[in-house]
């Protein structure tokens, strides 16, 4: 299913299951990650996972040392996944509440995540694409321009992979 949702714009990943396989292991080698699952009965139609950021790779957590966000203060929030005919249902928002609420269990003050940066004028984006930034911002979470990172990953239609920017949203537990 991450490699049928991420095909889409605005990550176009053309992913393999060797590759998915291999990534889901941090969630796996790890007893602090959390997956929520999505289901409609049996079926599961949405996945959502965090890790302590202490636990990610190089690249994730490279941002933070050099910031006033300390790397184990955070929850990285990995990816929601969604299939398309189950959006707008209120899912997303179910994700985030029960990956914050792992943070709170965790003792982490920070969730985090970061999303790939896309020109407005991507030959790809459709045209009736609504990125999520709103979404995110109404759920307390900054943009910050500040702590990027890079991800190489092959787009739908490359014959090769290429270096993606990724800028992180933080949001801070008040209280």
């Amino acid at each position: 299913m991450r490699i049928g949702v991420f095909r889409a714009f605005p990550y176009l990943y053309d992913g393999t299951i060797e590759y998915e396989e291999e990534y889901l292991r941090t969630y796996l080698d790890t007893g602090e990650a959390v997956v929520v699952l999505a289901r409609d009965g049996q079926e599961v139609v949405g996945a959502s996972t965090a890790v302590p950021l202490t636990h990610e790779t190089p690249e994730v957590r490279a941002p933070f040392t050099a910031s006033e966000v300390g790397i184990s203060e955070v929850l990285y929030l990995g990816e929601s996944i969604l299939r398309p005919e189950y959006r707008g249902r209120g899912l997303g928002h179910a994700f985030f509440d029960e990956r914050e609420a792992h943070a709170r269990r965790l003792g982490l003050p920070v969730t985090a995540f970061c999303a790939v940066q896309r020109p407005e004028d991507h030959p790809a984006r459709p045209a009736d694409y609504r990125p999520l930034n709103a979404f995110w911002a109404a759920r307390g979470y900054v943009e910050r321009p500040d702590l990027q990172t890079t991800m190489t990953w092959q787009d739908v239609g490359e014959t090769a992979q290429t270096p993606k920017l990724m800028r992180f949203w933080l949001r801070r537990e008040q209280g």
